[in-house]
Parts: C-alpha cells; structure tokens; sequence
C-alpha cells in the first residue's frame, strides 16, 4: 500500500550509497576493516570499550546470555512487553524466562520491584528492555541486582543515541545490545550490536560471534594468521561490510535524526493532550531516542477498528506490543500467567508514526485522524 504518512522510514541518502558502492568496489564483502571501523565508532558514541557487531539483535541477546554463562537450569527475568526475542533468546541457551510486570501505562518499562519478587537461586542475568527509547529505572534495577550480583543485560533495540544521566543506555549494565533493523533509529535492515565494557565477555563474544574460531577470514586474507583452531561451540552471527557501512553513516546522523524524532513527539503530545487518550513517558527522564510513539486507547474502542479508520487515511499505524506471555508458544510451556499492567497496555496500546523525515503536515494529518475517529467511535458508543 503507498502510504500518505508510513510508519517509518528510514533516512538514507548519497553518504549510504557512497558507502556501500565503496565497499563492493573493494570486493571484500564479508565482516573486515568496515565492520572493525564501525565497532569503534559506536563503542566511542557509546562510552564502552568494546563493541561487537552481528547479524541481528537477537544473537547480541544470544551470545550476551551465553557469555555470561546462562544455561539449563537457570531463570532469566524479563519484560513480556517486548519483542518475543528478547525472551526467545533466554530459551536458545535452555534456560527457563521469568516474565515481570511492566510499571504501568504511564512508563512501559519493567517494574523493578517485579524484578527483587522474582529473583530466586536460580536467577543468573536481569534482561531489561528500553521500551521505545526510554530509560528503565536502571539505578532502582541496577541497585537490585548489584546487591546480588547478577548481571544485567540492556535490550537496547530501541534505544541507541539515548542516555540517562549523561550515560549511554547499553553501557549501564553489564551487556548491552542494539538492534539495527530496518525501522531502527540505526538502520542497516539487518543488524545489531553488543557492547560491553568487560574484557572477558568481549572475548568470549567474538569467539562464539564466528564458529569458536581463533582467527577469522579477513585475518588470513591479509597473512595475519595463516590457520584457524577451534576453541568454543559457536556459530555463524557475522555481519557483513555492506551493513556495516550503513551502519557508519548512520551513526553520524543518529544524533540529529533523534532530535528530530524528539520534536515530533513533542508534537503529537502537546496536540494529543486532551483527547482522552493515554501518552505513556510523558514524565520522562533522561535523554530518550524517541524510537516510537505510543498511545493507549479509551476503554471501549475497537482497536482493530481504530487501525483500520487510519489505515483508510492512509496512516499506517503497529502494535508494540502483543503480551510475549499470551502467545501460543509461551502458554503451552509456562501456563496462564497473570500480568495485568502488562494486558491492559497490550491491550490498547496503538503506535503512531514518527521518523525523522516527517514533516509537520504530516504529523497534524495523524492528529487529526486521531482525534476524529476516537470523537466517532465514543459518540457511537454514547448513542
């Protein structure tokens, strides 16, 4: 469908096309000199020693749980509102997840004391997720799990440019991964990154990051190592120069394209303020990405409705997130589980759009229909 205001869309222009024309004109395609240029920049934006990129997310999230040693018969603590990988990638390691409230519909973030009322000895990491660009209560969590010393994992998908207390989210924690996915504030399509400051895990990563191996290819290439050993089980979760390229230019824009993102949702709340619907972080702290917008619908609407009345505006509109806890899969190993903050906001969280290259017009025209089909959908229930 040609959409009159999409969801996303990412910011690409010469710089991304200069960069990956570069690239296949060097005809070195796979993870090298690019991908190790990419790895220090965004550990510098981010404060970090060490940044390791991979394929996606969800292997950061993957080798950060192996890295730190998470395994049959271990709990890991996470949000369910969030993107099923976070949790899928507790299971990869066959550990069992323990699913924690969120605060409520006003901060969508993990409840950090539903974190201390789920920790038993089996509790070896807390994975905490940036809901939508914002900062967790990382003091109140970190003073948790600091006490007991159990590590703390950001899933940072949402959050890369974004700090708290003058700190980059990602480097508070133990490990910190980010996504690049194509709606990503960072878009390389595909992609992630984890960072950490430890130089064990660092190590351990980049092992496990390419099959366990003691040298990788572009080392051969260029005679720095002439064979390889293997030293772990590991797997194929390397990136390639192309994305990693994207990635670089991205990186330079991250900063402006995030101020952007912060005036529009500006925007949208202050024209959205009294029309009855929820606007979650309004109270926000810290220095958020503003990856995406929010809003909880009034009781009694349609959610499908709702959608479906923008989408014939042309609006294209999400859901983040379906409750991870509710989902086939999940209920047919853990049960019902109850987390009602979670529900309600699953329940009626609608997402708007918001990128970079919105234009004002374009903001308004969603307001509009907004407010429209909501005063349409109450004064129909009202008759």
């Amino acid at each position: 469908m040609d959409w009159s205001v999409p969801l996303a869309d990412p910011d690409y222009g010469q710089e991304e096309e200069a960069a990956v024309l570069k690239v296949l004109r060097s005809n070195w395609l796979t993870m090298g000199a690019v991908t190790q240029e990419f790895e220090a920049q965004f550990a510098e934006e981010a404060g970090v020693k060490y940044a390791v990129a991979v394929s996606n997310a969800t292997e950061a999230l993957h080798l950060a749980c192996l890295a730190l040693g998470v395994g049959p018969g271990d709990e890991d603590i996470t949000p369910s509102l969030s993107f099923v990988a976070t949790s899928n990638a507790i299971l990869y390691t066959g550990a069992e997840v323990l699913f924690a409230d969120i605060i409520g519909p006003d901060d969508l973030t993990i409840d950090p004391d539903e974190i201390a009322g789920l920790i038993t000895p089996r509790t070896k990491a807390i994975i905490v997720m940036h809901y939508g660009g914002y900062p967790c209560r990382m003091n109140e969590i970190l003073a948790v799990a600091d006490q007991l010393k159990i590590p703390v994992i950001e899933d940072a998908a949402h959050a890369p440019g974004a700090s708290l207390e003058g700190k980059s989210l990602g480097s508070l924690g133990t490990v910190g991964c980010f996504s690049f996915f194509s709606n990503k504030n960072l878009s390389t399509g595909e992609g992630g990154m984890l960072v950490t400051d430890r130089d064990d895990l660092a190590e351990k990563v980049r092992l496990l990051r390419s099959h366990g191996m003691t040298s990788l290819t572009y080392d051969r290439h260029h005679w720095h190592a002439y064979s390889y050993g293997v030293v772990e089980l590991g797997y194929n979760y390397r990136i390639d120069e192309i994305r990693s390229a994207l990635g670089s230019e991205q990186l330079n824009k991250l900063s402006g394209n995030n101020a952007r993102r912060k005036i529009w949702t500006e925007r949208y709340w202050q024209s959205l303020a009294d029309v009855g619907v929820g606007l979650p972080f309004l109270g926000r702290v810290g220095s958020p990405s503003y990856h995406i917008i929010p809003i909880l619908l009034p009781s009694g609407i349609d959610r499908k409705a709702f959608m479906n009345a923008l989408r014939s505006e042309g609006i294209q509109t999400s859901i983040h997130y379906p409750s991870t806890h509710r989902f086939t899969y999940y209920q047919s190993r853990y049960g019902v589980i109850s987390l009602p903050r979670t529900e309600y906001v699953s329940e009626r969280e609608v997402t708007l759009p918001l990128y970079p290259g919105m234009l004002a017009e374009q903001v308004d025209l969603v307001v509009d229909s907004v407010i429209h089909t909501i005063q349409v959908f109450l004064n129909v229930k009202s008759d």
